[in-house]
Order: C-alpha cells, then sequence, then structure tokens
C-alpha cells in the first residue's frame, strides 16, 4: 500500500510521525494536543488519522484547525442533532450534511495539494481488510474514516464499500511507520483505563438531545414506521435510552482490545494519553473541556517527545 521508494530519501534529521487515533467525541483531544506540540515545536513530518483523528488531522494539514475548533466548541446536545440526517437505512445518519460540512470546512483540497504526507484510515466491509485512503479529495477520505458501522452509512470509494478505521486500526502507529517515520507520537485518547473506572454510564447520553431528535424527526415528516424506528433505537422516555448506552459501551471495549493488541506489535515511541476516560464517547458537547484535556497531556509528553527525537538524532548523526 505504501510505494517501495523511500518518501524521506534525503532526510538529515529524524521523521516526525504522529498517528491521531479514534475516539469519537473524546477525538477532539486531538485539537489541543496539537496546539501544545506547535508550541513546543513539535512538528509532525507525517500525519496519520483514524476516524475523529483523521477529521481532526485533515483540518490541521489544511490549515482549517481553528475553524474545526469553533464548531466543536459551539455545539451543545441540541445542536449536533440538528446536524445529523437520519436514514436508518444502512446507518441511523446518512451523514450527507455531514459531507457537506467536512467539504466546506477543508476547502475541498485534494491529498495532492498537502504539504506534508497524510492518510485516513478505513476499512473494507465485505473483506475487512485495512484500507489506506491518500487519494483525490481529503473530505470523501476523512467521511470514509469515520463511517462508524451502524451509525453511519458507509462510503463507497475505488468501488469498495468502506466503514471507520477504528474496525482494523484504532491507533495507526504503523501507518506512520510505513511512511517512513523515525519517531512515532500515539495521541491514544482511548487510553485512560483510571477514568473508564470512574465513569458513571448513565451520564453518556443526554434525554434532552435525544427528545430533540425525536421532534426532528416528527417535525420533518417522517412517518408512523419511522419515526417509531427512532424510538425504539433513542427510546421514548427520559430513562437512558438502552441502544445507545450498549452501542457505546461495546465500542469502548471493542476499540480498547483492538488498539492493545496492534499498539503491542507496533509501540509508539511516545503515548499521549489525554485523561478521557470519565467523558462519554457521544458528549460532543463537552468539547472545550476535552480539547483542554488534549493540551495538557501533550504538554506532559512534551519532554518524553524532545528526548526521543534528540536520540534518534544523535545515532543518526553517529550513523551517517
Amino acid at each position: 500500500m505504501i510505494d517501495d521508494d523511500p518518501p524521506f530519501p534525503h532526510r538529515s534529521r529524524p521523521v516526525i510521525g504522529l498517528a491521531l487515533g479514534s475516539g469519537m467525541a473524546r477525538g477532539f483531544a486531538h485539537i489541543g494536543a496539537l496546539k501544545a506540540l506547535e508550541e513546543a515545536g513539535i512538528i509532525p513530518d507525517v500525519v496519520v488519522g483514524t476516524s475523529m483523528g483523521a477529521v481532526v488531522g485533515g483540518a490541521y494539514l489544511a490549515g482549517k484547525l481553528h475553524a474545526v475548533e469553533e464548531w466543536a466548541t459551539s455545539l451543545t446536545s441540541r445542536s449536533l442533532w440538528r446536524q445529523l440526517d437520519f436514514s436508518f437505512t444502512s446507518g441511523l445518519v446518512d451523514g450527507a450534511r455531514l459531507t457537506r460540512m467536512l467539504h466546506e470546512g477543508v476547502g475541498g483540497i485534494r491529498f495532492s495539494e498537502l504539504d506534508k504526507p497524510f492518510i485516513c484510515v478505513a476499512a473494507d466491509l465485505i473483506n475487512g481488510r485495512e484500507v489506506w485512503l491518500r487519494e483525490g479529495r481529503v473530505s470523501r477520505a476523512i467521511r470514509a474514516s469515520f463511517s462508524l458501522p451502524g451509525a453511519f452509512k458507509p462510503v463507497k470509494i475505488g468501488g469498495r464499500w468502506l466503514v471507520d478505521g477504528a474496525m482494523v486500526n484504532p491507533v495507526p502507529v504503523s501507518v506512520c511507520h510505513a511512511l517512513g517515520a523515525d519517531v512515532v507520537i500515539a495521541v491514544n485518547v482511548n487510553g485512560d483505563l483510571l477514568g473508564k473506572k470512574r465513569y458513571n454510564h448513565e451520564s453518556e447520553t443526554d434525554p434532552g438531545s435525544l427528545s430533540f431528535a425525536l421532534e426532528q424527526a416528527d417535525d420533518a415528516g417522517a412517518g408512523e414506521r419511522l419515526l417509531g424506528m427512532a424510538k425504539r433505537v433513542v427510546g421514548a422516555s427520559t430513562e437512558a435510552p438502552v441502544m445507545f448506552r450498549v452501542m457505546a459501551a461495546s465500542l469502548n471495549i471493542l476499540l480498547d482490545r483492538i488498539a492493545r493488541s496492534r499498539l503491542a506489535g507496533d509501540p509508539a515511541d511516545v503515548n499521549v494519553i489525554p485523561r478521557l476516560g470519565h467523558i462519554g464517547l457521544m458528549e460532543f458537547h463537552r468539547a472545550k473541556e476535552i480539547i483542554e484535556e488534549g493540551y495538557k497531556a501533550a504538554q506532559r509528553s512534551a519532554e518524553r517527545i524532545k528526548d526521543s527525537i534528540e536520540g534518534f538524532q544523535t545515532a543518526f548523526q553517529e550513523e551517517h
């Protein structure tokens, strides 16, 4: 999937790779992490993102990170649902509105127009293979990378139906290595195990936002059958809805197990782990807090990252 020719044949310093992991709402932490890394003078040469990591990574390389931060911090539990176009076909959400927003957000930029290598990780729905997207429109690749099965409709690219890359590579360190990175920084927004133990799953959903979703479906003339399906999915009462909680808890388990397995076989040089275990995957309205946790985590890791870079630099100079 990577060309035989090395991407950095004449390098005089270590190539820094940044792997931005999946994590739904927790993925907003990547915004804070990137800001802290830049302040510390740590600039990646290669960026790879999975799911929300692809969203933030693409915006960063397109020079639109500030716009994404403004959008994220403006979200409320009610406004988020207004941006979702429910379909209840191959996914709860069609995703056309989000696709338009992504296209507008990154300016319709193509991979060939970026000044650094960037890859979005997705999964082939038919054969389960990992797919590395690095051609065409960045917005379309991002849309495929975050197409969580059951939540969003899959995206067809190159004759393949693609879904969320978190299913195969939640924290894509291996892709950074394949692109020639010497020092890889991994931002794992699902790695806070202590926080998960403190997490109260009752906070995973906001009854106000869910009831608003039903109001939207009703106002849109969804019809009795479609509205009935919506009520069974998100719950018609103020009690915590069963399906959303089960999906979120199951996704937590899945991401944790896959990430541990992949990172054990292909570890990063430095892992940046924001303290986000107490925040639910669906709590997008807490973006400001999430971004701040990402910033703090990268700040804590900055010296270790610099040490890794300097250590490789010394070894590289001695070798050459």
